[in-house]
């Protein structure tokens, strides 16, 4: 049977839901794939028709599934009841895919302040929220986006949704030595000739050899020879500012950067509307477009939905070998 993939609708107050029918009408003829829509029916059939769209509902590619706590109304931007929706759906993804009755999930954007306010006062983000359904702290965060000449950045974040004055204290060996471990696998699963893993260091010019902080030498360092000594071809760390330029003249496969804003700035910079988010160490596929709920353009049908079509073209990809 053709291969399943889930897809959460997102924050239905934001453009998820668009992006979401758009990239399907794009890859709808592309291949045999199913498509399981998690999301209020009513919703979803009016958006189709509106956007014209026209996925047709109900037949064996394309169908939906309710979950609890789905609003009837999108607005206003960001309201409780669609937060609320948000999650209940990326919990049902993520159960079908522990019950191996999906494929991948492919999630669409949410926005953590509007869940927290509407009471998930732990939430950090999707990646977390689905490795604490997983039973799983062993996982990180890739971004992957290519420019306009082929030229691909793929980069693994050693911490992700952290204030910039908690990343020093919360790096650790053991997190570095999983990020590089979790970006080498990634390569070979992305059927790469090579998994070439280069390592940012976290102070400006990779610590000046200690005078300019001492994280290299204490838990970076140590966490590259370590994967080196267990076969992974990783080097560094490397001074961030430099480092990028190198990656994308294609001396390397992937990065480990060390903080969110030191990986995604270069990576959107070059890859900003086909940017991918892919979870690594999940027992499960995940993929979500990398951009957010964009409140300001829902609703009004000029939403770019290149950043969903990657994200379901990779789940797709590596739910083949599911």
């Amino acid at each position: 049977m053709p291969k399943l993939i889930a897809i959460s609708i997102g924050d239905i107050s934001g453009i998820g839901p668009e992006v979401t029918l758009k990239a399907l009408a794009s890859e709808s003829d592309k291949d045999d794939t199913r498509y399981l829509l998690l999301g209020r029916s009513d919703f979803l059939k009016t958006l189709n028709a509106s956007l014209g769209t026209n996925l047709p509902f109900g037949n064996d590619r394309f169908s939906i599934q309710e979950s609890d706590e789905i609003p009837p109304v999108a607005k206003p931007a960001g309201n409780a009841s669609a937060a609320k929706s948000a999650m209940a759906c990326l919990k049902l993804g993520a159960e079908l895919c522990l019950a191996e009755k999906a494929n991948a999930l492919v999630t669409a954007p949410v926005n953590k302040s509007a869940i927290i306010n509407a009471g998930f006062k732990d939430f950090v983000g999707q990646t977390e929220f689905l490795s604490g359904l997983a039973g799983t702290s062993e996982t990180a965060m890739m971004l992957l986006g290519v420019d306009d000449r082929g030229r691909w950045l793929r980069v693994a974040l050693a911490t992700t949704h952290l204030p910039l004055r908690a990343v020093a204290e919360n790096l650790t060996r053991a997190k570095i030595e999983l990020t590089i471990t979790l970006a080498a696998r990634a390569c070979k699963q992305l059927g790469l000739p090579r998994a070439r893993i280069a390592v940012c260091g976290l102070n400006p010019h990779a610590g000046e050899e200690g005078k300019l902080g001492d994280e290299e030498g204490k838990i970076i360092e140590p966490a590259v020879k370590a994967c080196k000594e267990k076969g992974v071809d990783v080097t560094g760390p490397f001074a961030a500012d430099a480092l990028f330029y190198y990656v994308l003249r294609g001396d390397y496969d992937a990065v480990v950067a060390m903080y969110h804003d030191q990986g995604l700035v270069p990576l959107k910079m070059i890859g900003f509307e086909q940017g991918v988010n892919w979870t690594l160490g999940l027992p499960f596929v995940r993929t979500s477009p990398d951009h957010g709920t964009a409140y300001d353009i829902a609703g009004k049908n000029i939403a770019n939905p290149s950043s969903m079509i990657e994200a379901i073209r990779l789940a797709k990809q590596l739910g083949d070998q599911g």
